[in-house]
């Protein structure tokens, strides 16, 4: 039985539940649900000392980020950015000023933290963007300093005591980052996206995940189900013949993918490039030792965000030499501070605006503020010649070819040889040809390109459908971008989550993709699944889904066509 409602989570036998896959896999256990948030309580009268609860307040948020500071020592190199960038908001002063000024009109403790969390949780999400994407972390820091004030364990996972899929609300970074790979099977949640942070991290871990699933918080502890994270698909109390099946494919998948190595390519040896998307030097140590031909996609914003001043060359010149150092010799796709409005930067305010997402970021706060820029620039520039690394410079929400020249006179006039821009904005997809031909290449950013195509906030769980990058329109316009490049005879490549699904990766590279950058965890399977087929069979499958309806009618169309040794690994 299929289903997205509650009643067949209670009842006994099989049931089948649908969420969105986000970290491909499959796995099989028991539900080990996470505990929910402790409440205010409703009746909680105000303060007796304002001030003194205010002092208790403040001091718990500090211990909060204490915590998540010492967690982020044992995280992976991902989840550690996060973490600390998660205790920065437990630490934030204008949070611990609003908690003290609900305190003194009259709210209790624990009722003055939540109110406080929701004003700010409000704020984030009218800025949309980066903003946006930190609500969870918000809320998960004031749970954790809601239960600090009432003296009651953090809010989150038990103690496992076997190998478990874990259930949640959502889980925040602070969870996700310090789960136990040899504990945790699989992550389900009731809301969550394709970007979000339960997201990326399940996929820089390897753990298959689900997300958007209405019931995940409603099945019982102990329950044993399957999950999907390619489909979506998470089985209740299984057939065990359907289990052994599925353990069966994960054994004959692993042996697969332990047979195939080296460059991307097709069956009929056209080359498609599988790249590491990474954020930091950490990232960087452990994606050069991966089977891979390079980074696509290197985000330089932790570099800034922290920072109160912005940072000198040489102190930018360090960070990038340790990035480029494990790729001597192969390719660097660096991404020029994606900042603004939506993720605002001390020492570059350009003021308020009325739709950061639509405001002046990216290569809009570059031209703004050049003096940034220039610095980056010259601190890659001397990295680049220091590693030996092939360094290439793309900007990031480029809409015009004027934008895309001015950007390529900057990189060249550093004496950096290779400048490139993001295709993320429907106006340069559908101009690809001639913003493409002031610079050396392109990179879809599939993200934003979907965000902005579709009017949907990447941000809404509940519009994933429509973020889908199987959307028949999101395809559609990466067509015409592919064609745009090869008109103007230059690479254009693909850096979103997209590139990480091995299905959609034949779409990709049917459509004229020449690079595919992902989560080094994903690019096995991808390597696999190009390998199996031909260029011509790329381009049938890519014809296929533009021609679908629906993003589940374009995916299944690709299913039902893989080569047959695949279609039960994929």
């Amino acid at each position: 039985m299929s289903t997205r409602g509650t009643a067949a989570v209670t009842e006994g036998g099989t049931a089948v539940l649908h969420g969105i896959g986000v970290s491909p896999g499959t796995a099989y256990g028991p539900i080990a649900q996470a505990a929910a948030p402790v409440m205010p309580a409703a009746d909680e009268p105000a303060a007796e000392d304002p001030a003194a609860a205010a002092e208790t307040a403040i001091a718990s948020f500090m211990d909060v980020a204490d915590d998540l500071d010492a967690k982020a020592l044992r995280a992976d190199p991902t989840a550690r950015d996060i973490l600390k960038a998660t205790a920065m908001i437990a630490r934030d002063r204008s949070l611990h000023r609003e908690v003290t000024k609900r305190l003194h009109a009259g709210s209790g403790p624990t009722r003055a933290i939540a109110e406080a969390i929701d004003e700010f949780a409000a704020r984030f999400e009218a800025l949309g963007g980066y903003f946006a994407e930190r609500v969870t972390d918000l809320r998960d820091v004031g749970a954790r300093t809601i239960a600090a004030v009432l003296g009651e364990p953090a809010p989150g996972l038990p103690d496992l005591a076997e190998p478990s899929i874990v259930a949640a609300d959502d889980l925040a970074p602070a969870e996700t980052a310090t789960l136990d790979r040899s504990l945790v099977l699989g992550i389900i949640t009731r809301a969550g996206g394709l970007t979000s942070h339960t997201a990326i991290l399940a996929a820089q871990m390897g753990i298959p995940a689900v997300v958007q699933l209405p019931d995940a918080t409603t099945i019982p502890d102990g329950t044993l189900v399957s999950i999907d994270g390619g489909s979506g698909d998470v089985v209740l109390r299984p057939d065990p013949a359907a289990v052994d099946a599925q353990r069966r494919r994960r054994q004959q998948l692993s042996a697969a993918l332990a047979g195939v190595s080296g460059p991307g390519e097709t069956s009929d040896g056209h080359r498609v490039a599988l790249l590491a998307n990474i954020g930091g030097v950490e990232d960087a140590e452990l994606a050069g030792a991966e089977d891979l031909e390079g980074v696509g996609l290197f985000r330089t914003e932790f570099v800034f965000l922290s920072a109160a001043v912005a940072p000198t060359v040489e102190e930018q010149t360090d960070i990038y030499r340790r990035v480029f150092a494990p790729f001597s010799g192969r390719r660097v796709v660096v991404r020029t501070l994606d900042a603004g409005a939506d993720k605002p930067l001390a020492f570059a305010d350009l003021g308020p605006e009325e739709n950061p997402a639509l405001g002046r970021r990216g290569l809009r706060l570059s031209q703004a503020r050049p003096k940034i820029l220039d610095a980056q620039l010259q601190a890659l520039a001397a990295a680049a010649a220091a590693t030996g690394a092939d360094v290439k410079v793309m900007a990031p929400m480029v809409s015009t070819a004027s934008e895309a020249r001015w950007f390529a006179q900057q990189v060249r006039a550093h004496g950096l040889s290779s400048p490139g821009v993001m295709i993320e904005v429907p106006g340069a997809a559908v101009r690809a040809r001639s913003v493409l031909e002031a610079v050396d290449f392109g990179s879809l950013g599939t993200n934003d390109l979907a965000q902005y195509t579709m009017a949907a906030d990447r941000m809404e769980g509940e519009l994933s459908e429509l973020l889908d990058p199987w959307q028949p329109a999101v395809l559609a316009m990466i067509a015409t971008a592919a064609d745009g490049a090869e008109e103007a005879g230059k690479p254009l490549g693909v850096c979103g989550e997209s590139a990480g699904d091995p299905l959609l990766a034949l779409v990709l590279a049917g459509l004229g993709i020449t690079s595919l950058s992902m989560a080094p965890s994903r690019i096995g399977a991808v390597r696999l699944a190009l390998r199996r087929h031909s260029q011509e069979d790329c381009r049938a499958l890519a014809a296929a889904a533009l021609a679908a309806e629906t993003p589940a009618s374009a995916r299944e169309a690709v299913r039902a066509s893989l080569a047959p040794d695949l279609i039960e690994l994929l």
